[in-house]
């Protein structure tokens, strides 16, 4: 790990949601090659913050800064925030009618390499590369034919964001509830498939209710998140504590809570 760079940082991050505010001042840093986890009780904001880092419109941000690699991000377009790295896995992956995942993917890839100005990659090379990624995944190749999840069961949903996500290589992963609606099967073949991405130079920022899908992707470091505030930071281990003994009991998350519900 790169202990010295920083490939995103946010600071006193405020954002509201049709004028109901969500976070209220986050602040988190993440090197290259590190995961983060961040945990919380519903309604807390964690998929709001993977969705302004990703620029869905909706969310709106009203004070505090994103960085990455020392670039604003507030100022870039969603296509832009992708095309310099940043991808988001969705807790709800949308549905594309008649458009099939080979169509779409090579699209993707090629608006990524353009934007680097790196060549194209003809239908030959592109489902090469496909074919491999598939292997890896142990995905069936019939899948590029099917209209992006189109009649997908929520497990293929979610592992064919992790296609694309090992398609388009991003520096950074934004995973949101991946691990949501998965049997144990399909949350191995997942998690599998980012730890095989995941390289050195290369982040996860996962969200998750649960503590099982860090049984299979180890973080560096959990945030636990409430009333849009980061009110703890630990290691693995606070999965665990969390899992055992949930949020409204450890002491200074109460004490967190009780403050924010007085203000």
């Amino acid at each position: 790990m790169n202990q010295n760079r920083e490939m995103l940082a946010i600071k006193n991050l405020h954002a509201c949601i049709n004028e109901k505010e969500i976070l209220k001042g986050i602040e988190l840093t993440i090197r290259p090659g590190e995961i983060h986890a961040i945990m919380g009780p519903n309604g807390s904001g964690k998929s709001t913050l993977a969705n302004i880092l990703a620029g869905r419109e909706y969310c709106q941000v009203t004070q505090g800064s994103i960085m990455f690699e020392n670039q604003n991000v507030l100022t870039m377009a969603p296509e832009e925030r992708a095309q310099r790295g940043i991808f988001l896995a969705f807790q709800y992956p949308v549905e594309i009618p008649g458009v099939n995942n080979a169509y779409f993917l090579k699209a993707a890839l090629n608006a990524q390499r353009q934007s680097l100005h790196e060549a194209e990659l003809d239908a030959v090379d592109f489902l090469e590369l496909a074919k491999i990624k598939l292997k890896e995944l142990h995905m069936d190749e019939s899948i590029l034919q099917r209209s992006v999840n189109e009649g997908f069961s929520g497990g293929e949903k979610k592992k064919n964001e992790i296609l694309q996500l090992v398609m388009l290589n991003p520096k950074l992963a934004i995973l949101d509830e991946t691990d949501s609606g998965l049997d144990i099967d399909a949350l191995k073949i997942v998690a599998a498939g980012i730890n095989a991405w995941k390289k050195a130079d290369r982040s996860v920022l996962m969200v998750t209710h649960y503590q099982r899908l860090l049984d299979y992707i180890t973080p560096d470091y959990i945030h636990v998140l409430i009333q849009g505030k980061i009110v703890k930071t630990g290691g693995k281990n606070l999965a665990l504590e969390l899992e055992q003994k949930g949020y409204g009991n450890l002491d200074s998350l109460q004490l967190t809570a009780m403050h924010e519900q007085r203000q």
